[in-house]
């Protein structure tokens, strides 16, 4: 089967796009290509990400599934405890309904957004 379209970016709605930028560019190590008052993006061509300023925007409510939330990123790490750690310092927080056990976590970054940090897979710790 032949791609109607491809995936270009993913795009989250935020209050500030340069600091969401920031924190993702810290947590995926993706250059900022692109940041201003309106919108931010970071990227390698590939994996592309955007944040755009919303007016007004307010943060989805975890784990409400009637709350604005429809989707989340799943990113992959080799040691949960330290990706965690690390996602804290940069400003995420941990929220405490945690429904994956010891293969993944659930933490909201500092726009509000669920994101889950899993194990990546093979990894046997």
């Amino acid at each position: 089967m032949t791609a109607i379209a491809s995936l270009a970016m993913v795009n989250l709605d935020c209050a500030d796009p340069r600091a969401l930028a920031e924190f993702y560019h810290q947590v995926l190590d993706l250059p900022i290509t692109y940041s201003d008052d309106a919108c931010a993006m970071i990227g390698d061509g590939v994996t592309n990400v955007g944040f755009g300023r919303v007016e007004g925007y307010r943060p989805p409510n975890w784990p409400d599934t009637d709350s604005s939330k429809r989707y989340h990123l799943d990113l992959y790490a080799d040691d949960l405890d330290e990706a965690e750690t690390r996602c804290v310092k940069l400003g995420a927080v941990r929220p405490e309904f945690q429904p994956g056990g010891d293969r993944w976590r659930v933490l909201l970054d500092p726009a509000g957004h669920p994101f889950c940090v899993c194990l990546r897979p093979g990894d046997a710790s």
